[in-house]
């Protein structure tokens, strides 16, 4: 390696000629600024780049800075400007300072000043510092605030919040919006992935856990998750969560950002639409039900009357009275028919679900003594296990019906193989009150009848008092309790019904 030695100054140029063209290529302004006592401040030194930057030449500027300064910098910050370089002389620290010029040419540009301060023996201070154009550089400060005021805006107008995943750390930043969907204080806060997820709605905890892995394995194309998140004041709030990893390091993702969006006000929507939609489909399965009594039920009956009665005109008299029998038989059929539509349509439009608090064992009691013949001809044992203190908020009538329907068809529905129980017994499940009516009859194959069981019309034994309305009407009046039944029966083992009670207003 070869080292030169420094130029001979006798044969090169003076050394303060050789720094000053070496400072003039520097594109901010390098100064020298004097502050003594009683002359104030005077500039020592100022390089060429001052023509550039302020569009004044050296010597002018040298001559009278203050004067040259005060002609360029807006009003606005002549206080400011000579302000905080009192500040920097009187505590020695470093002066630095933002302002606005305004140009001859260029018009209005944003300057930036740094300097240091060195007190001298004398008791005078000077400054070596420089002067640089920022006007790019604020130009796109100033455009990323409006930027991100715009997108604040919009956030705030839409009700999203912000978060900020640092997925090496396990920290999480919410923003304000992010804490006001939750009902805290609106302030920005870091929180641990472990104490955010505390929030959540535990039945939610899961699947939030499950998106979050799926996105990150790759294994869905991007981050978005709707869950359930308490809320201080107001039970809990659903939100939207959508984001996307944003930095990786060492080939692992290291950070991702995303929003949070209050969807509580649609979502509550969105589960009451599902409610219409389910009870629409209910209303649908009870009118086609009424589209069979119609074109079935109905339709038999006339025609039968029609024909009867064409045939009564040509008929002689002694066959007269056995078709006014036939007729007689098929009024009674189109009576009952007709009835049993009445009576379902009154289930549905009639004011007769008006609830009150009953006592479950003293309306059992009722019905079995209404059915005590019944009971004692067929020598049915009853086993009733209700506490004595159950109550159930239910319609009076109702209640007579549907317990009298149970009990009728548990003895309708005894094998003749052994002798019939029938078993009534009462749990609390999952804070629902539940009624078990169990017997040990002939049972029913639901893997055959499953779906048509509740259905109108529909008997799955041979009995001569099967009309297959009485669990259709049953199911009806459970349901317009706000109630619902199960049912689960083994061929020639029996059957157990379970009515649900609602106990809501």
């Amino acid at each position: 390696m070869k080292f030169y030695d420094a130029p001979d100054l006798d044969e090169a140029e003076p050394l303060n000629a050789f720094y000053k063209k070496l400072l003039n290529q520097v594109p901010d302004v390098i100064f020298k600024l004097l502050w003594k006592p009683k002359n104030d401040y005077s500039l020592e030194y100022c390089s060429d780049s001052v023509g550039h930057i302020y569009e004044i030449t050296p010597e002018i500027f040298t001559a009278d800075f203050v004067e040259a300064l005060n002609s360029r910098l807006l009003p606005m910050y002549l206080r400011s400007f000579y302000v905080s370089l009192h500040r920097a002389r009187k505590h020695n620290k470093p002066w630095e300072f933002e302002y606005q010029v305004a140009l001859p040419v260029k018009g209005y540009r944003w300057l930036k000043v740094y300097a240091n301060p060195e007190a001298q023996p004398d008791g005078s201070v000077i400054f070596y510092g420089r002067m640089s154009d920022i006007t790019t550089q604020k130009e796109q400060e100033i455009m990323l605030r409006g930027s991100e005021a715009r997108i604040r805006f919009a956030l705030e107008a839409a009700s999203e919040g912000i978060w900020d995943f640092n997925m090496s750390s396990n920290e999480v930043y919410f923003s304000a919006q992010s804490m006001k969907i939750i009902g805290m204080e609106e302030k920005e806060t870091v929180w641990t992935q472990d104490q955010w997820r505390a929030l959540i709605v535990k039945e939610d905890v899961k699947g939030h856990i499950r998106a979050v892995n799926d996105y990150i394995a790759g294994r869905t194309p991007r981050f978005e998750h709707i869950y359930r998140v308490k809320h201080t004041t107001d039970g809990y709030r659903w939100v939207m969560s959508r984001g996307q990893i944003v930095e990786f390091r060492e080939n692992k993702p290291y950070r991702a950002v995303g929003t949070l969006k209050d969807i509580t006000e649609l979502k509550e929507k969105e589960i009451a639409l599902g409610k219409t939609i389910t009870l629409v489909g209910e209303q649908n399965n009870r009118l086609s039900n009424f589209a069979h009594i119609v074109s079935h039920n109905l339709r038999s009956h006339a025609s039968n009357l029609k024909m009867l009665l064409d045939l009564f005109k040509s008929a002689e008299d002694g066959e007269r009275e056995e078709m006014l029998g036939h007729l007689e038989a098929i009024s009674d059929g189109l009576t009952i028919t007709i009835s049993h539509l009445k009576e379902l349509v009154e289930i549905q439009t009639e004011v007769k679900n008006v609830k009150e608090r009953l006592n479950l064992r003293y309306y059992l009691k009722n019905i079995l003594t209404i059915l005590h013949n019944e009971i004692t001809k067929h020598a049915v044992t009853v086993e009733v296990n209700i506490p004595l203190d159950v109550t159930v908020y239910y319609n009076p009538a109702y209640l007579e019906s549907v317990l009298l329907n149970f009990t009728t068809n548990a003895i309708k529905y005894s094998s003749s193989d052994r002798k019939p129980v029938i078993s009534y017994d009462f749990a609390i499940e999952n804070g629902q009150k539940v009624l078990y009516i169990s017997d040990n009859g002939i049972g029913i194959d639901l893997k055959r009848h499953k779906n048509a069981i509740f259905g109108m019309y529909k008997t799955f034994h041979k009995h001569h008092n099967s009309r297959g309305i009485g669990l259709f009407i049953t199911k009806n009046q459970v349901e317009a309790m706000g109630g619902r039944i199960e049912v689960t029966s083994e061929v020639n083992k029996g059957t157990i019904f379970k009515l649900y009670f609602n106990e809501e207003g």
